[in-house]
């Protein structure tokens, strides 16, 4: 997950300008439009944003969604079809936006983050959304389409979907993208309840290089959901038209979500950092048990290195004060035999001390 993915442009650009980025690998643009009312649904994919505009004039409630990178030319099409705001479609095409709502003359544009796991690693992928009294425009850049399920309960003629407005539509996309953060703070635990065993077991500089990435991780993408609270409160907060009040039902358990999402998030944050202690005190307490040994044989052999010491001066044995051990028959052996049996002894000490 790279630390930091927000689109700019030059600075001095005016405002509302639309500059695409340099050309990379994205997904190829797709335009999906959903007509629906209780009595019938009409959808269409692959379509131009220009034919888009006549499913207004319908008395029913229309659902655009705008899957892959946008081109500068398709963002104005259907900002003027859809009447959009042009600092919204700046918002659109700089992706990496924080989770924020802004209220036009007569629309909401919405930006939220949605968290994906992609090869183990975290990404965030913005997801914009603006409402209208009869239609929402949802855009969503990258390759994996997250709002299948809506479609499928749309096509049910018994769905709530159908016989509510664009707003209940509207709190049925923020709730997929804020129900996305449960499966990746799962795996997200299920990741720290290995890591721990690991430190336990035997911690190594890979556990600790994947206790910072998690730690980054998290910080991250704490940075990105954090913001979504607020956005779903000031839903329930404002008064704004196009919400209904039986739709602020729903929001609430949206808002609990959001809630339930930050809490998971910040006891993993927590536990990541008493990781990072526990190894360290790992790590000391394993050198602690290297420096235990290697002292026990150090202190081992110090009267060993003293006697050879001693014995190895080799004086004159013509006066009988020098060594007289030097010409005993077994002296060789005797020498031997007590240097083994301080050394037992020292052992047995050490051992019922405790020390080893």
């Amino acid at each position: 997950m790279a630390f930091f993915t927000k689109r700019y442009h030059p600075p001095g650009t005016p405002p509302g300008t639309l500059v695409e980025a340099p050309a990379v690998d994205h997904a190829p643009l797709r335009i999906r439009l959903v007509d629906y009312s209780s009595e019938e649904i009409t959808v269409r994919d692959n379509l131009d944003a220009g034919e888009c505009a006549p499913y207004l004039a319908r008395d029913s409630r229309t659902w655009v969604h705008v899957q892959g990178r946008p081109t500068e030319a398709a963002l104005q099409e259907l900002g003027r079809a859809f009447g959009l705001h042009a600092l919204a479609l700046e918002d659109v095409l700089n992706k990496g936006q924080r989770p924020k709502l802004e209220p036009f003359d007569d629309q909401l544009f919405i930006v939220m983050s949605m968290p994906l796991m992609t090869d183990g690693l975290v990404e965030v992928e913005q997801v914009s959304l603006f409402l209208n009294d009869t239609f929402l425009v949802s855009f969503h850049e990258g390759d994996f389409a997250p709002f299948e399920p809506i479609l499928k309960r749309l096509r049910d003629d018994r769905s709530r979907l159908r016989s509510r407005g664009v707003d209940f539509l509207l709190y049925s996309l923020m709730d997929i993208v804020i129900d996305h953060g449960f499966p990746i703070l799962e795996n997200f635990g299920l990741e720290l309840e290995e890591l721990e065993h690991h430190i336990l077991v035997a911690a190594g500089s890979e556990t600790l290089e994947r206790i910072h990435t998690v730690k980054r991780e998290l910080i991250l993408l704490r940075r990105m959901l954090w913001p979504q609270r607020e956005v779903v409160n000031q839903l329930l907060r404002d008064d704004h038209s196009m919400v209904q009040d039986d739709t602020r039902v729903y929001l609430r358990d949206c808002y609990d979500h959001t809630i339930q999402v930050m809490d998971l998030l910040e006891t993993y944050r927590d536990m990541t950092a008493s990781m990072l202690d526990i190894y360290l005190s790992s790590i000391s307490n394993r050198m602690n048990d290297i420096m235990r040994v290697l002292t026990v044989i150090a202190t081992i052999f110090i009267p060993l290195t003293f006697i050879v010491g001693v014995y190895g001066m080799n004086f004159d044995r013509s006066s009988p004060w020098n060594m007289p051990e030097l010409g005993w028959p077994f002296g060789y052996l005797a020498v031997w035999g007590a240097m083994t049996a301080i050394a037992v002894v020292m052992l047995v000490f050490f051992r019922r001390r405790g020390w080893i």
